[in-house]
């Protein structure tokens, strides 16, 4: 009898076993599988490292309207400029911090371990006070470094599988994972927990996004070594692993 081939092992049950716990297969298990890598990235030469507002982390929104509000919205209006003071509400929203025990940084999104993998980096297209091109946000210092001018929208709607969505979004996050960060402690299981964390943040957005009346589409599906080219990720030790878009919702899409 011919198999079916949804019914063979593929990459992704390889993936799901491989980096099962079980007793077995933690037994003996310990950390170091190699140095610590850094909590915060940073580019040393950026063009620019532009301070952001501090973020509104106050207001009277009520949480659990927003539950109830929350979509996915891919139809944008096709002009004008986010506030710059929205970015910032944004990005803190995702990945600001919180507090500090010791040497370890809490943020607003959980992380396996606190050890925080993921990245974000945004193609700002249209935002007050910001040339147009990709930025790297840094937590620690709280600001974006600019890391290349120019448009990005199509090349990255066309590596998006053709996705339109991307065309008219004000900004788009993109969040790399720096597999080191959680391999160093959870070997192959860190792969998951990346992946797990990408979620928390990208809800964190969407909520953040409806608070301020924003629309919000999260991007799982890319060619992954397309947008790693665009965006200077090598694809193993650092790789994209969601998307988001950012813009102002249409008027004739408003639920």
């Amino acid at each position: 009898m011919k198999k079916n081939k949804l019914s063979e092992p593929g990459i992704g049950a390889r993936f799901q076993n491989e980096t099962k716990y079980s007793p077995e297969s933690l037994a003996g298990h310990t950390l170091g599988l190699g140095p610590i890598p850094a909590a915060f990235k940073e580019y040393s030469n950026p063009i620019a490292r532009i301070s952001l507002p501090e973020p509104k982390a106050g207001g009277e929104t009520n949480i659990w309207k927003l539950f109830l509000k929350r979509r996915s919205r891919r139809e944008y209006i096709a002009n004008g400029s986010l506030k710059l003071n929205d970015l910032s509400a944004l990005v803190w929203a995702t990945q600001g911090l919180t507090a500090q025990f010791g040497d370890t940084f809490f943020r607003t999104a959980p992380s396996a371990g606190a050890l925080y993998p993921v990245e974000t980096y945004l193609y700002v297209r249209a935002v007050d006070g910001l040339e147009e091109g990709i930025y790297h946000f840094r937590p620690g210092d709280y600001d974006l470094e600019f890391l290349k001018k120019g448009n990005f929208s199509v090349s990255l709607a066309e590596a998006a599988l053709q996705q339109s969505v991307l065309l008219d979004a004000r900004v788009t996050f993109i969040w790399s994972s720096i597999i080191a960060r959680g391999r160093w402690k959870y070997n192959q299981r860190a792969y998951r927990y990346a992946y797990v964390d990408a979620g928390h943040i990208a809800q964190n957005l969407y909520l953040a996004g409806e608070g301020l009346g924003l629309g919000i589409c999260a991007v799982g599906a890319f060619y992954d070594d397309d947008i790693n080219k665009i965006m200077g990720f090598d694809g193993e030790d650092e790789t994209v692993i969601y998307m988001a878009t950012v813009g102002f919702r249409s008027p004739d899409h408003p639920i």
